[in-house]
């Protein structure tokens, strides 16, 4: 896709880009006259753009095909592969990219993402994740997703399904290489507390890769009466920097470990307070204050899954590969909005860059989306229901 100088957005044009994102991508083929991969991919807009499933997606539609058609030309249609799928559902992600942006360095957070999962597994226990009871399971599909984290250019750059008993730094290999295939560099590496272990910290040590997580102090308080060591001790000193070596098989890490404090109102009683916060570093530089507001912008990553949670399918199929396309899709359709903004409505460059998310809001662009799938597989007839007789 390329930017251009007409700043003025409309929805056929939006629905035009959305579209052709994933008919490049080569995901669905042709499934007969009335279930080409236009329309089938149409109406999945639908459904994500509405956050309903394709069943509803196709019932106003007097033209749609119906939803049982619809699922069989997605199912026989998509890659057959769950690694020749997440290629180009990664091909599609990274299309609006502008190509400038390959040409310097970037913050990138790293993430998981767990779906909660209540019925059997489709072929294999494999395919889901098992992990600590929430929202009334401890199965899951899981997947890991690399968001850039610079301001007015949060895109998504990889997202891949996690299986099971797969290790952190398994995922994060090949997480790193398929951004190094985009051509992309990685300036720090923004990860969350659940990567804070030795494997973890080993394989970006190997890789060279600067990073920042939060510290997890595991294993039992030292007795009354003995003197804390370790982070423990780290934890009781004031703010600044602490050298700290990680145990992991036969290596000893090198690391170091940034203390550092947050004031906030608490919400009970309304009084400020002051936490302290331990964050675990390498090859990154900086004073306390300036190491806690570059892991600030970690939580950009969070908007994304808000903004993908927007444009969710509803689904309860049990087949994997289906349920990463319509994640996918989601976040095709929110790297759109990024790119939209980034190259069409944005004012300025580098620094100076000026976003008017005001002018389209990502549900309003979602909405543009339904204007013309409407428009297109609907004959103008006013949606009624007929009771049985």
């Amino acid at each position: 896709m390329r930017s251009g100088t007409n700043s003025i957005i409309n929805s056929g044009q939006v629905y035009s880009w959305s579209l052709g994102l994933l008919l490049d991508a080569k995901l669905v083929k042709d499934h007969g006259w009335k279930c080409s991969a236009a329309i089938v991919l149409g109406i999945t807009l639908r459904a994500a753009a509405r956050c309903i499933s394709l069943n509803a997606a196709c019932r106003d539609l007097a033209k749609a095909p119906s939803d049982q058609a619809v699922l069989t030309a997605l199912d026989e249609g998509l890659p057959k592969t769950l690694l020749v799928l997440e290629r180009r559902l990664n091909d599609a992600l990274i299309d609006p990219l502008p190509k400038r942006m390959r040409r310097r360095a970037w913050n990138v957070a790293i993430d998981w993402h767990l779906q909660p999962y209540y019925g059997e597994p489709f072929q294999s226990r494999n395919e889901l994740y098992y992990g600590k009871p929430k929202q009334g399971t401890a199965k899951f599909h899981a997947y890991a997703t690399a968001c850039i984290v610079e301001y007015g250019r949060r895109y998504t750059l990889v997202l891949t399904w996690v299986r099971r008993h797969e290790s952190m730094v398994r995922v994060l290999r090949r997480m790193v290489a398929r951004i190094r295939d985009i051509g992309l560099k990685i300036r720090r590496l923004l990860l969350d507390r659940a990567f804070f272990n030795g494997a973890v910290v080993a394989f970006l040590q190997e890789e060279k890769l600067p990073f920042v997580m939060p510290v997890v102090i595991r294993g039992r308080a030292p007795k009354r009466g003995t003197k804390p060591t370790g982070l423990r001790w780290i934890k009781r000193q004031p703010a600044g920097w602490y050298p700290h070596v990680m145990k992991h098989e036969k290596q000893l890490l090198k690391i170091s470990v940034c203390v550092g404090y947050r004031r906030h109102r608490n919400r009970k009683d309304g009084k400020q307070r002051h936490q302290k916060l331990l964050f675990a570093a390498w090859r990154v530089h900086g004073s306390p204050t300036e190491i806690r507001e570059l892991y600030r912008l970690r939580f950009g990553i969070e908007t994304s899954f808000r903004q993908m949670r927007q444009a969710r399918i509803y689904t309860c199929t049990r087949n994997p590969r289906l349920r990463l396309f319509f994640l996918a899709v989601a976040l095709i359709l929110r790297n759109l909005w990024v790119w939209i903004h980034h190259t069409r409505l944005a004012e300025g460059s580098g620094d100076t860059l000026t976003l008017h998310l005001e002018l389209l809001r990502f549900k309003r662009m979602l909405d543009w989306i339904v204007r013309e799938i409407v428009a297109l597989f609907h004959d103008g007839s006013i949606p009624c229901v007929i009771r049985p007789p």
